[in-house]
């Protein structure tokens, strides 16, 4: 915890240790175990071929994992700028250990396939032309409070509709988010953090970095400026009474849990 003075020295400011960045390499590392953790269990070659859809935070996070163990893993996403995801922080500088594609035939290629893409992402009748020996797919839904978004979300018919003897869904919940995505997650994460800290006695205000990133992403395509926005203090809090927020942050990163069902 760094603690800096505020307008006097009466008010102190205290900044989290934590930053942005590591919140998302946590809950990406939760997600990632789990999936690496069901493949190895399925006892597959090191060079087994497996091809991940969806670049976006999961799927990078999972290639990532995997790539520490097998040797032919494929990244396929439409949008092709998000490869420099793959020689960042966040996608553990992997370049020349994984390979990227935004062909989407491509998607067919593999022995085991895990599909990040969510909502809006690979529909039912592309899902009934695999037949591979495993496929895992994610569920963009992490706990089961909005109706719009659960009628919304196919992933049972695209497993169904699936022909493999090994399926199995990624469900990461735990913080009362509507969506399991690494973003939602994290903001909402800081959002209870935050609520927590101005709750408590001597607290001025605060604020969380909440930047709505995914414009850097999608839009201006700039992954260089997305890394830089990211590699921030989460939190900084005015107060009287100096405590550890990190700690505060810790505690809601624990109750987020990533497991296959």
């Amino acid at each position: 915890m760094d603690i800096d003075t505020g307008i006097t020295s009466e008010v102190l400011t205290i900044k989290s240790k934590t930053k942005l960045i590591d919140i998302f390499n946590e809950i990406i590392s939760k997600k990632s175990e789990a999936v690496f953790e069901y493949i190895e269990g399925l006892n597959f070659d090191i060079n087994t071929r497996i091809v991940v859809i969806g670049t976006y935070f999961t799927g990078v996070g999972i290639v990532k994992r995997l790539s520490e163990r097998y040797t032919d893993i494929l990244l396929i996403d439409i949008y092709p700028h998000l490869e420099e995801l793959l020689y960042s922080e966040v996608g553990g500088k992997l370049k020349n250990r994984v390979d990227f594609s935004s062909n989407l035939d491509l998607i067919y290629s593999g022995d085991v396939v895990i599909d990040t893409t969510g909502f809006g992402g690979i529909d039912v009748e592309q899902s009934s032309r695999f037949d591979v020996d495993a496929f895992i797919i994610e569920d963009p839904i992490a706990e089961d409070n909005d109706e719009a978004l659960k009628e919304k979300n196919n992933i049972d018919e695209r497993l169904k509709a699936v022909r493999s003897p090994n399926k199995a869904i990624i469900k990461t919940k735990g913080i009362n988010t509507k969506t399991s995505g690494t973003m939602t997650l994290t903001i909402g994460l800081l959002t209870t953090v935050l609520n927590k800290c101005l709750e408590r006695e001597g607290t001025l205000y605060g604020a969380c970095e909440m930047g709505f990133f995914e414009e850097a992403i999608f839009k201006e395509k700039d992954i260089g400026k997305f890394l830089g926005l990211i590699d921030v203090n989460a939190l900084k809090v005015s107060t009287i009474d100096p405590f550890d927020c990190d700690d505060i942050i810790k505690e809601e990163l624990n109750k987020i849990t990533s497991e296959m069902i």
